[in-house]
């Protein structure tokens, strides 16, 4: 019995050492591939096996203010030849030629060209990388080949084009925001290598990691932009460009409190999934990068000015003869009639020309020039757009009257739409300006925010009492004024209208009969919640921006106050200063209201010497006469504004 034990026991033994032996054997074997054989055995099977990658990511999407996609990307493939493999290079091209609906001879060019890699197509659609796969597949094609790369998808075509940009070799933004954001939107590439069968297909974790990934730097992009607002802005321009048949149509619409672009649009545009099929022009941002004397709209700006320096009140009243005489330049009025007597709220209601020349030389060129900058005029908004021009103001020190009296109509000055727009929502913004944006946010690619655009406050340009002021008269021009077509019933909107006449290419002097019509105003007034401009460059026939540019901002504000639901206004005339003309406050004998120092010349014809002698010598100026009898003529011609004591010839004869 005990030796049977011992026998058993001896057979465990041995077995255990047994196992012992081959665990040891099998480590060091183990070891010996491990750490000996085991850079040599791994480089063995990437070279049978394994197959080095490319991937890609995908391009940033960018998404309206309510997470709507403008551009989006996806992976696709593209095609290459390695000429060095290619058998048969007119058969290759004999059967590549209907799938990829390219020449053959194009196909040949490639092939021709040598080497070991040439593009064929870029990007194909999927089913034209099905048939090419089931080609090489059949004929066992190894001269073919495949490169992943992003393409960019524009889903709503046309809409915010000008905006969005596109996107073109080598997913490089080239326009718009593809262009400005292209650095954090950019994808990303790196190699993995996948490890495949006899058949190439992915084998163990290559599976899983045989897809796209999201790079870091391929964040997407949230625009300010409202793709509703949007649709109903570039909707209405295609409206305008049907019945105006203008050059160019612009139009922006602007949140005031906060200096978000909500709306963007020009015409003609493009569209950017096929921006090659149309002109560069088309692809300029024109409210951004077009500068254009703004004309009346520019008025609001030179009244603001005047107000701010207690220079005029609403109810201070002008004398219009009709036109005046600056250093030898003739301006009228845009109806080329005589107003008469009226406040300086019908000046800026029915834009009198005239009116607005007293009160800019009132003002002065420094102040005139300073004021201008003040609302942004002159220097580049900095909005996250490509290609913005900074406009063009004189230096104060150059201008003589006759400048100062034209840039207070709007002429001699240059202004982008986006600056326009921007001063007119300081206005609408209790005399507050913010700096204009469309960047809204910029995520990460794993959805967390990586920045984020706050309300800019500029500067203040007036005081809340002033601007108090000058909304109750830019109202009035909507109500009963110049820009009555965009008045929408029971809303309370203010505004201005403006109407210049284009400069020539060569910038000497103005083109006869071309025009650039413009509205630009805010409502409601109680509490604003949208800026819109519209300017219409070189319209055909009516040219009046109070005919032409206020009925298409009428039509914007409509379909965007029911849009946004905005209730009407109680009461559309509350808190409006009276127009005293209608009252009848007239003091019985009104004077021109002329700037300080200045002489605005009468008509002196038909009247006696004592008549002239007296008249002028009341007035500050230095009579010359010449006969005797009636004044039949005077060398500086009536309605010109002079300096004081400036010598004035009359030529009298008798009857």
């Amino acid at each position: 019995m005990i030796r049977l034990q011992v026998n058993v026991q001896k057979r465990i033994a041995i077995f255990i050492g047994l196992i012992l032996c081959f665990l040891i054997i099998l480590c060091g074997r183990y070891a010996w591939l491990q750490l000996v054989q085991g850079g040599q055995l791994a480089e063995r099977v990437k070279a049978q096996s394994g197959e080095q990658k490319v991937l890609q990511s995908p391009r940033g999407t960018i998404y309206d203010r309510n997470g709507r996609e403008l551009a989006v990307s996806m992976l696709t493939k593209s095609l290459f030849v390695d000429p060095s493999n290619v058998k048969d290079g007119d058969q290759l091209a004999a059967d590549l030629a209907p799938i990829l609906m390219i020449s053959e001879a194009e196909i040949k060019a490639d092939i021709a060209q040598g080497g070991g890699f040439v593009w064929i197509k870029r990007r194909l659609e999927h089913d034209e990388s099905e048939k090419v796969q089931k080609l090489i597949d059949e004929q066992g094609l190894n001269c073919l080949g495949f490169k992943e790369e992003s393409k960019r998808y524009y889903p709503n075509d046309m809409l915010a084009a000008n905006v969005i940009g596109f996107v073109g070799t080598d997913d490089l933004g080239l326009d718009g925001i593809e262009q400005e954001f292209n650095s954090v939107m950019k994808g990303e590439s790196k190699k993995q290598l996948l490890f495949t069968d006899m058949q190439a297909r992915p084998i163990f974790d290559s599976i899983f990691s045989n897809r796209s990934f999201k790079g870091d730097r391929c964040k997407d992009v949230y625009l300010t932009l409202d793709s509703t607002m949007q649709f109903i802005v570039e909707q209405t321009l295609d409206k305008a460009v049907i019945e105006n048949n203008p050059r160019a149509v612009t139009a922006i619409v602007m949140n005031p409190q906060t200096g978000e672009i909500l709306a963007m649009a020009s015409r003609p545009s493009y569209n950017p999934n096929k921006f090659y099929d149309y002109k560069a022009a088309d692809w300029k941002n024109k409210a951004v990068s077009f500068v254009y004397e703004p004309g009346s709209t520019f008025k609001a700006v030179v009244a603001a000015a005047a107000l701010q320096e207690n220079l005029v009140t609403p109810q201070q009243v002008f004398v219009d003869p009709g036109y005046v005489m600056v250093s030898g330049r003739r301006i009228q009025n845009w109806s080329a009639d005589s107003f008469g007597t009226v406040t300086f709220l019908d000046v800026v209601k029915q834009s009198i020309n005239t009116g607005f020349v007293q009160v800019g030389l009132r003002v002065g060129a420094e102040k005139l020039t300073h004021y201008a900058k003040l609302f942004g005029f002159g220097q580049p908004t900095g909005v996250e757009l490509p290609g913005e021009e900074q406009g063009i103001l004189f230096d104060p020190k150059d201008m003589r009257d006759s400048d100062v009296a034209t840039m207070s109509i709007g002429q001699s000055i240059a202004v982008t739409p986006l600056q326009l727009v921007t001063a007119m929502s300081a206005i609408a913004n209790n005399g507050v300006l913010l700096k204009p944006h469309i960047l809204k946010a910029v995520n990460n690619a794993d959805g967390s925010t990586y920045a984020q655009t706050q309300t800019d406050t500029v500067r203040r340009v007036i005081d809340q009492d002033t601007d108090t002021t000058l909304v109750g008269m830019l109202e009035q021009v909507v109500a009963s004024g110049g820009g009555g077509k965009a008045a929408v019933k029971g809303y309370r909107i203010a505004g201005k209208t403006g109407t210049a006449q284009k400069i020539r290419d060569d910038s000497r002097g103005y083109m006869e009969g071309h025009y650039i019509a413009s509205f630009c105003g805010f409502a409601p007034v109680e509490n604003p919640q949208i800026t819109v401009l519209v300017m219409i460059d070189d319209p055909s026939g009516i040219y009046y921006g109070g005919q032409i540019a206020a009925p298409i901002a009428k039509e914007i504000f409509s379909q965007l106050f029911r849009y946004l639901n905005i209730a009407p206004s109680s009461d559309p005339l509350a808190g409006q200063p009276k127009n005293a003309q209608v009252e009848g406050t007239f003091p019985a004998t009104a004077i021109p209201m002329v700037p300080q120092g200045k002489i605005l010349v009468p008509d002196m014809t038909g009247k006696s010497l004592r008549q002239v002698s007296d008249e002028l010598d009341g007035l500050g100026l230095v009579m010359k006469p010449s006969g005797t009898g009636i004044a039949v003529r005077q060398s500086i011609e009536p309605n010109t504004i002079v300096d004081q004591h400036t010598e004035l010839a009359v030529y009298f004869e008798t009857s």
